[in-house]
């Protein structure tokens, strides 16, 4: 069983994610708070197995929960999935950066939101569509090029596999594109995390296109 935690400021919102949620026969929703230091507090205490977790909430916003709980320094980080209206690009790069599994926007639909939690848990990552290529795409101009050794160590399998990931395609798709069964595609990208130091699948696509890979 899935465990979640939602923290959104909209009651609404929070009824409706738990009603979608709760639909799944392995997802189960063991707390729903309206701010930053109540997700914070909860999460610490229930430890659930992902966060659901909006950006603008009272006390502490999301990103700086986000940081709190799956962090670089933390010791034993927590899956966070940051859902939001807003879709700024400093608000995705520092969602990231500090940690999470994902970024969704609150119109991405069930399915999506469904996806998103099981991709955390797998120790994969989702971005929405509609912004994952544009946000990776700045990192060719924001970011200089890392030394060429750094890409060296990956076989021709793993830049293809690679190249596709930060191209925004799921498993699924770069397995159908590359002829790779679906294990075979997580077996390259599990081998690619381990070289590069990656933590999941949009750390590999970020590191792509950071190195000129993708040039």
């Amino acid at each position: 069983m899935i465990r979640i935690l939602i923290a959104d400021d909209q009651e609404m919102v929070r009824a409706g994610f738990r009603m979608i949620l709760e639909t799944q026969d392995d997802m189960t929703v063991v707390a729903d708070v309206p701010d930053g230091v109540n997700a914070l507090a909860k999460a610490r205490e229930l430890r659930p197995d992902v966060c659901l977790l909006d950006i603008r909430m009272p006390g502490m916003d999301g990103l700086e929960v986000t940081r709190a709980l799956a962090g670089p320094d933390v010791a034993d980080p927590l899956k966070v999935v940051v859902v939001t209206t807003f879709d700024l690009d400093e608000y995705v790069h520092a969602a990231l950066a500090n940690g999470a599994s994902g970024f969704l926007l609150k119109d991405a639909g069930p399915a999506l939101l469904m996806e998103a939690v099981r991709a955390a848990v797998r120790g994969d990552a989702l971005v929405s569509p509609q912004i994952t290529v544009r946000l990776l795409k700045h990192f060719t101009v924001a970011a200089v090029k890392a030394p060429a050794p750094e890409t060296a160590a990956l076989t021709d399998r793993e830049t293809d596999v690679v190249r596709a990931a930060a191209r925004g395609l799921t498993n699924t798709e770069i397995g159908a594109e590359l002829y790779l069964s679906l294990s075979t595609v997580k077996t390259h990208l599990a081998a690619v995390q381990a070289k590069i130091g990656a933590r999941n699948r949009v750390e590999v696509a970020a590191w792509a296109w950071r190195t000129g890979l993708m040039s």
